[in-house]
C-alpha cells in the first residue's frame, strides 16, 4: 500500500480517467469518484461511468472493497460561458490563438477545485486526474505547472494538505494502453475499449479496434495511434 488514505478520482468516463480509477484502487484503501455534467457535447461518456464502476471491481478482489460512493456534480455554468466546439455543435479546429477550440477555458481548474471542495467534507486527502501534456491537445490546465500551482492554492485556501495526483502526465497514449494492462491485465483492457468513452463527438456508433467513436476527431486520432503503438508493441 502506497498510502494510507482515501482518494477521489476524477472519473469522466473515459480512457484516461478509467484508467486512472484503476491506479487508484491499486493504492488507496478507499476510493470515491467524482464526474461533471457541464453541457459537454460528448455527454454520452458520462452514460458508461456506472458500467466500469460496476465490472472493474470484479478484475481484482480488492478493489470491490476499495470502491467507495459515485458523485456527479452539475456545472452548467460552466458550459454556458464556453463557447468552444466541446460545448456547441460547431465544427472541431484551431483557434486564432493557435489552440483547439475543443479548449474549454478553466475547465481542470473548475474541475479540481470542486473536486478539493467534495474531498474536504468527505475527509479525502489524494485526488487524482488523468490531465497528461505528453499526449494532449494542448490545453494550458493540462501541464504539470498549472496542476501543481493549484495544488498550493487549494491547500491555503482550505487549509489543507491535498495531494494531487496525475499519473498520465509523463505517458503517451501508448503507454496509457500499457499500464491498463499492467494494473488489470486483458480485462481492465477490453473494459476500456469496450466500454469508455472518449470521442469529442459522442460518436458510439462504429466499433473500432480501440472501442467506440467517430476515428477521426483529435481524440479519437489520439485514442486510435496510441492503441496501434501498444498492440505493436505487445507483438
Amino acid at each position: 500500500m502506497a498510502e494510507a488514505e482515501g482518494a477521489l478520482v476524477l472519473f469522466s468516463g473515459g480512457q484516461d480517467s478509467a484508467t486512472c480509477l484503476a491506479w487508484a484502487l491499486d493504492r488507496f484503501p478507499q476510493v470515491e469518484t467524482l464526474g461533471f455534467d457541464y453541457g459537454q457535447r460528448h455527454r454520452i461518456e458520462l452514460d458508461g461511468r456506472a458500467t466500469i464502476r460496476d465490472r472493474i471491481v470484479g478484475i481484482e478482489p480488492s478493489w470491490g472493497r476499495r470502491l467507495g460512493p459515485d458523485h456527479t456534480l452539475s456545472l452548467d455554468a460552466l458550459g454556458a460561458v464556453s463557447d468552444t466546439a466541446l460545448t456547441r455543435d460547431t465544427a472541431i479546429a484551431l483557434a486564432a490563438d493557435g489552440l483547439p477550440n475543443t479548449f474549454v477555458p478553466g475547465r481542470n481548474l473548475v474541475f479540481l477545485t470542486f473536486a478539493a471542495a467534495l474531498a474536504y467534507r468527505r475527509g479525502l486527502r489524494h485526488i487524482v486526474g488523468g490531465m497528461c501534456e505528453t499526449d494532449f491537445s494542448g490545453y494550458p490546465d493540462c501541464r504539470d505547472d498549472a496542476i501543481k500551482a493549484l495544488q498550493v492554492a487549494l491547500n491555503i485556501g482550505m487549509e489543507r494538505r491535498f495531494v494531487l495526483h496525475t499519473p498520465l502526465m509523463w505517458i503517451d497514449k501508448a503507454a496509457t494502453w500499457r499500464l491498463a494492462q499492467q494494473l488489470g491485465g486483458g480485462a481492465l483492457v477490453d473494459l476500456i475499449v469496450e466500454e469508455s468513452h472518449t470521442c469529442y463527438l459522442g460518436e458510439r456508433g462504429t466499433r473500432h479496434d480501440w472501442g467506440y467513436g467517430c476515428g477521426t476527431c483529435p481524440a479519437c486520432r489520439l485514442r486510435a495511434d496510441g492503441y496501434a503503438r501498444f498492440v505493436a508493441e505487445e507483438a
